[in-house]
């Protein structure tokens, strides 16, 4: 029988296979888009002939494609196509006076767009990085338009801020009540003062975009999948999708613009039917979906967490004793949950305080007496402030735990200083005892709150450095090949693919990113700096860096805005706002 015939051999720098039977390799052959073989180069070269390709490493390192444990990509797309409110490293809003600035010229340079869409929207501010150290007002936001309404998405997703206009539009005011699940700040006089958190932001998206297209998530899913791939994800998330965001999906897929795999988990509150109908391992080319998402409380540093004892000193106008509040009951999150185990669906929860994640904790244990274990692997999503008991039960319980060791940077000094104080915010994000008892978990970046940026995901979760230079909880640190697990094999587990994808193995998918350095081999506090240099889905370059380009610009000069897309993406905010930390 002849020998089978690589398409093609990568070589040519280190190989990183996160397969612990064989960590390196010096070659690995691939043919169809699948994995024939790994191990050293003679070998190798032995499936080669005039037709095999041989991929040049060039001194750099491959690793597996990523696997995003926890993101939403439709909806990412909103950081390439609005007004960039994010604080250095990522934007350059310091205080009240730039974020002002950078919206009159966002609104100045697509004056088409903000006629057509009748809307000024920004994204990514954090009310922790500014020097005021508050969120901004109707008021300041009035200093930019008072004809036009503006609306500004605070980093974790989960409260915003409007303009007097935008606020008379969606119809509040002083007698306005607080919808359930969110609450309407307001100044002195009991008007509101423009700042919104969770369900009243939400709320007051549809009638202030009411206007606006039905094509912004096709628009969002292909930029999406572009910045992912950036990042070298080969597997994407849509972390809290809908039925529409789906379909979107598959016809955006259709048309070619799509590049990674896309796993989406509609929220189970709204779409069970689709969830039951449509759940499946295996993908419709590129999309599929995985299993279905429930929110349960909203924002750490945001105050809007659902803790278990009071926050240590919220930065805010908030009562003696103020611990957060959830966004669903405890009968809606059993019921979720009990509707999951009972049809065997995996279910992600999104639970940042212990308060949020006892109520997990306890809806698992109940659906476990009930159903027994379906082996759904459901998956606790963010669990920033878990207690060490908290883990332990979700050991017992097989509670996957999807962390987002990130906050160590962008709001590690707020946590200390604010949220749970100086002692508890040691262990946020406690990987350390994960690793204690043997847990698997992953690293996420639950984009569009922070870039999808892989580099600084491994680098918070070996480091642990604040942006101040702390280094929060050492013993929560972990190794880089440990990190490079949690962002590759073991969210892989964590979606049933952990067959096929996770790790350079025979018979597995040839999903690789190609590392400007061996991360390994460098300082861990110099991590951050490693680039993407290619991203490589089914053996084919779905991504490759352009050298002239720096890092951080990359993450938005990529993805051009368009007057064509102003009444596209706010459609898709309204249709998917509700997703960060």
């Amino acid at each position: 029988m002849a020998q089978e015939i690589a398409d093609t051999i990568y070589t040519g720098g280190p190989i990183l296979t996160i397969n612990d039977d064989q960590p390196r390799a010096e070659a690995v052959a691939v043919k169809d888009g699948v994995i024939m073989a790994v191990g050293d180069l003679t070998a190798m070269l032995k499936l080669r002939n005039d037709t095999t390709q041989v991929f040049d490493l060039a001194g750099r390192t491959m690793v597996p494609g990523f696997v995003d444990s926890h993101g939403h990509m439709v909806f990412g797309g909103l950081q390439a196509l609005s007004a960039n409110l994010l604080a250095p490293p990522d934007g350059e809003i310091t205080d009240i006076a730039s974020l002002q600035d950078t919206l009159r010229a966002w609104a100045e340079e697509n004056a088409a767009a903000v006629e057509q869409a009748g809307v000024i929207i920004g994204f990514g501010y954090d009310n922790a990085q500014l020097a005021e150290l508050r969120h901004p007002t109707r008021e300041d936001l009035d200093a930019v338009s008072t004809d036009v309404p503006i609306i500004i998405v605070h980093q974790s997703g989960h409260l915003g801020v409007t303009n007097s206009k935008a606020l008379e539009i969606v119809g509040f005011d002083a007698s306005t009540e607080d919808p359930a699940g969110g609450v309407i700040q307001r100044g002195p006089d009991g008007e509101p003062n423009g700042v919104l958190e969770e369900y009243a932001f939400f709320a007051a998206l549809g009638p202030v975009l009411n206007e606006l297209g039905a094509e912004g998530m096709a628009a969002f899913s292909a930029a999406g999948s572009e910045l992912w791939a950036s990042f070298g994800y080969t597997t994407a998330q849509d972390g809290r999708s809908s039925a529409g965001a789906v379909e979107t999906l598959k016809a955006v897929d259709a048309e070619g613009k799509i590049a990674v795999d896309v796993v989406a988990y509609p929220d189970v509150l709204e779409a069970q039917d689709y969830i039951r109908e449509h759940v499946s391992k295996d993908y419709d080319n590129h999309i599929r979906v995985g299993g279905c998402k429930l929110t349960i409380d909203g924002s750490p540093q945001g105050f809007t967490a659902l803790r278990d004892r009071p926050y240590y000193d919220p930065v805010g106008n908030y009562p003696p004793g103020y611990a957060g509040y959830s966004a669903v009951t405890m009968e809606q999150v059993q019921n979720a949950v009990n509707w999951c185990f009972e049809n065997g669906i995996q279910i992600l929860v999104h639970a940042n305080g212990e308060g949020a994640s006892d109520m997990f904790i306890a809806a698992v244990e109940d659906a476990r007496d009930t159903y027994g274990d379906p082996g759904n692997r459901p998956v606790l999503i963010h669990g920033q402030f878990l207690r060490e008991d908290q883990v332990d039960s979700m050991k017992r319980l097989s509670i996957f735990p999807s962390l987002f060791p990130m906050h160590t940077f962008y709001w590690g000094d707020w946590h200390r200083d604010h949220t749970v104080g100086p002692v508890n915010a040691d262990n946020i994000s406690p990987t350390g005892w994960l690793m204690k008892r043997d847990m698997m978990f992953g690293s996420h970046h639950d984009a569009p709150v922070a870039f999808p940026d892989s580099m600084r995901i491994l680098d918070a979760t070996v480091t642990r450095r604040t942006r101040s230079g702390d280094i929060l909880g050492p013993e929560h640190r972990v190794d880089v090949i440990t990190g490079l697990k949690a962002l590759t094999i073991w969210p892989a587990w964590q979606h049933f693919e952990e067959d096929r994808k996770g790790s350079i193995e025979v018979g597995k998918i040839a999903d690789f990113v190609v590392l400007s350095e061996d991360p390994t081999a460098i300082n861990p506090e110099t991590l951050n700096t490693i680039k993407i240099s290619v991203t490589i889905k089914d053996g084919k370059v779905i991504y490759e860096r352009d050298e002239s380009v720096q890092k951080g610009e990359l993450n938005r000069s990529n993805f051009a805005f368009s007057p064509a897309f102003g009444d596209q993406f706010l459609h898709a905010m309204h249709d998917g706002l509700a997703v960060g930390n």
